[in-house]
């Protein structure tokens, strides 16, 4: 299932259109939520979304993502979170942090790979939006990243790997 795009096995350096299938999904939504303070939320949702998908016997199948559900202001609205290999019966709370049943939407998309620091993923986005108007296409909501790398005080940013998908309408 997540195999198809999610564990794409090379970057692609530039966009191609291709049809996923929906993934059931674990995540910790957020809504109207600062993003300055994005970081502090992905170190907290995904420091409490591991053990207890591990404590209800569920897999993750794929790398942590962040799907967003509307074009940031200075807050946003979205999902962190894992593809898993089965539904989260029930939502769970954990320290504070609830976690949900949710989806990657299937259907045709748009996708790109960036690799460098994360800073840099507004351009990528760009980047992105740009070849899917000259494509004659119309990118809709939601979209979504997927840390391929997984993110660690070690890493080299130049290394990052984010793979950025977005809905065509």
């Amino acid at each position: 299932m997540s195999e198809l795009y999610l564990l794409h096995p090379e970057p692609r350096p530039a966009m191609v259109v291709v049809q996923v299938p929906e993934v059931p999904t674990a995540v910790v939504s957020v809504v109207d939520y600062p993003l300055d303070e994005m970081l502090t939320l992905f170190d907290r949702g995904f420091s409490a979304l591991f053990p207890a998908l591990a404590a209800a016997g569920i897999t993750p199948v794929g790398p942590a993502f962040s799907l967003h559900h509307r074009m940031p202001t200075a807050t946003g609205d979205f999902e962190i979170g894992v593809p898993v290999d089965r539904v989260l019966p029930e939502p769970i709370d954990v320290d504070g942090v609830r976690i949900e049943p949710s989806v990657l939407p299937g259907g045709d998309v748009a996708t790109v790979s960036h690799v460098g620091a994360y800073d840099a993923l507004g351009e990528a986005w760009g980047g992105l939006m740009a070849s899917v108007i000259a494509d004659g296409r119309e990118p809709a909501f939601p979209f979504w990243e997927v840390y391929v790398t997984e993110p660690s005080p070690d890493a080299d940013p130049a290394t990052l790997r984010t793979d950025l998908y977005t809905r065509l309408a």
